[in-house]
């Protein structure tokens, strides 16, 4: 931990706000110290993703506690991402550190260009020598804006700048094997694989009320990172010093597997499906089996309402998703490709017809 020379760091709002909304600015620059200094003079790159928009923006707006209602959530958002940013931004100049706000949701990451984009926005921001504020752009987001407080997202952005390491921040600790409020209960060190999480039971709720998330999103979050080649380390922001410094603290999750596609991860983990394609028995080992295209002539069925570059489940005759792609098709378009050649299409409607539905470079498989 303390040779990562790229670290994502997440926190939560229960970190950063009052139980009644509002910025606290103690804590705030508490957390802000301890990025700083862990920077060892530029030598360490840090992108911060934190959550915190909607609670901040709860006071100023007469809230006495996070909506319900998509609307009001994005009201606050807006009012509290300003707020945030703000406070970030004057925290870190005492330390003479430029800050750079990036919002995203999973449908920018699922879209090649917006991917690359990105990518592209958050290398340059650290090349040159600034700090990356990240979140979700919950003023926009629609199904996103229950992404999880952000816990899979900072394992998405973890992915997508090569981190060496991830930091979960949240209101406890690290990981129990129960609830850490009752008596006989202890907190796991180390995981090393899903084995390890067997017999545990992970409460859902963060203790402040102000955020979405809790330790079922974490951990999941964590098992993302590790998959994709990526260390964790989830303990308390109190604690956020040690772990920055490689000093044993809270749950240490270890790499689980090697890096994918950018893109891939996000297609698997953070899209939201517009729709879906019945596949015949032959699509379904040709893709499955084979990792090959879908092709027109390899579906039986459409549902749903897309465009072409939205993610769709593919399944199989029994209705099991099987894999998930980007469509190269609008849904309007696909009963008139249906059990035909590409071939045969092309000579009927053009050459723009002579293609995948979902290409295999835009597909991820799905666990069975």
């Amino acid at each position: 931990m303390a040779e990562a020379r790229r670290v994502v760091v997440k926190v939560g709002s229960s970190s950063l706000t009052t139980a009644s909304g509002g910025l606290d600015a103690d804590r705030v620059d508490a957390l802000v110290d301890v990025l700083a200094k862990s920077r060892d003079g530029g030598t360490r790159e840090i992108v911060l993703v934190s959550s915190g928009a909607i609670a901040a923006g709860l006071s100023p707006l007469g809230l006495v506690r996070r909506p319900k209602d998509l609307a009001r959530q994005q009201a606050a958002a807006s009012v509290g991402q300003g707020l945030l940013v703000a406070r970030y931004t004057a925290s870190f100049a005492r330390y003479g550190v430029r800050v750079g706000q990036v919002l995203l949701t999973s449908d920018d990451m699922a879209r090649r260009a917006h991917h690359r984009n990105a990518s592209r926005t958050l290398d340059q921001l650290l090349a040159m020598g600034a700090l990356p504020v990240v979140n979700e752009n919950d003023t926009v987001a629609t199904d996103e804006i229950r992404f999880g407080d952000n816990d899979r997202l900072a394992a998405l952005v973890a992915h997508l700048v090569h981190a060496d390491l991830l930091v979960l921040l949240s209101d406890v600790d690290g990981l129990y094997d129960g609830d850490p409020a009752k008596p006989g209960t202890s907190r796991i060190d180390e995981v090393t694989g899903p084995a390890d999480m067997a017999h545990v039971e992970i409460g859902s709720a963060g203790k402040a009320g102000v955020g979405t998330g809790g330790m079922v999103t974490k951990v999941e979050a964590a098992r993302i990172a590790a998959a994709a080649g990526i260390p964790v380390v989830l303990t308390s922001a109190s604690h956020a010093g040690d772990a920055l410094a490689g000093r044993a603290t809270g749950t240490y999750f270890h790499r689980t597997g090697r890096r994918s596609a950018d893109r891939l991860l996000w297609l698997q983990h953070a899209s939201e499906p517009r729709g879906a394609l019945t596949l015949d028995d032959g699509a379904v080992r040709a893709v499955v089996e084979g990792r090959k295209s879908l092709l027109p002539a390899g579906i039986a069925a459409v549902e749903g309402e897309f465009t072409a570059g939205d993610p769709v489940e593919l399944r199989d005759a029994a209705g099991r998703a099987v894999a998930r792609g980007l469509v190269n098709f609008d849904a309007k378009e696909i009963p008139l490709l249906i059990g035909r050649s590409t071939r045969d299409l092309a000579k009927e409607l053009g050459p723009a017809y002579e293609r995948e539905v979902v290409h295999r470079d835009d597909l991820v498989l799905l666990p069975g």
